[in-house]
């Protein structure tokens, strides 16, 4: 049974917090590593679309798992949700992406787990 519909859901950033911080799905933060270093949600786990596209696996503890993606603003991680229900992964994105993230004032960390920005 799918929690999402495959690669075409997308989720509020407040959708997203609730189904990843109750662990009943991980959140995929697609953006590049400076982007990511600057600034991610908490617990989120880090996949830059251009590695998810060149073939990569994804992470350990988010494979067999729901996936949320997210980027900076919402295009990166709607394409990754595509890709990764094409490959039969039960997969999302959150509209509005890291930047609705953090406008909803929901947390930012930077790569030492302090308050971080959006890159």
């Amino acid at each position: 049974m799918f929690l999402f519909r495959r690669g075409t859901g997308r989720l509020t950033p407040d959708q997203a917090r609730s189904r990843t911080d109750d662990g009943t799905a991980v959140l995929l933060d697609v953006r590049e590593t400076p982007e990511w270093k600057a600034g991610h949600a908490p617990g989120a786990v880090h996949l830059p679309l251009t590695r998810l596209l060149a073939g990569a696996a994804l992470p350990p503890n988010a494979q067999g798992r729901p996936v949320v993606a997210v980027c900076r603003s919402g295009h990166r991680s709607q394409q990754a949700a595509k890709l990764l229900a094409s490959r039969g992964v039960d997969a999302v994105d959150v509209t509005g992406g890291m930047n609705a993230w953090a406008k909803a004032g929901l947390p930012v960390v930077d790569e030492r787990g302090q308050g971080g920005r959006i890159a």
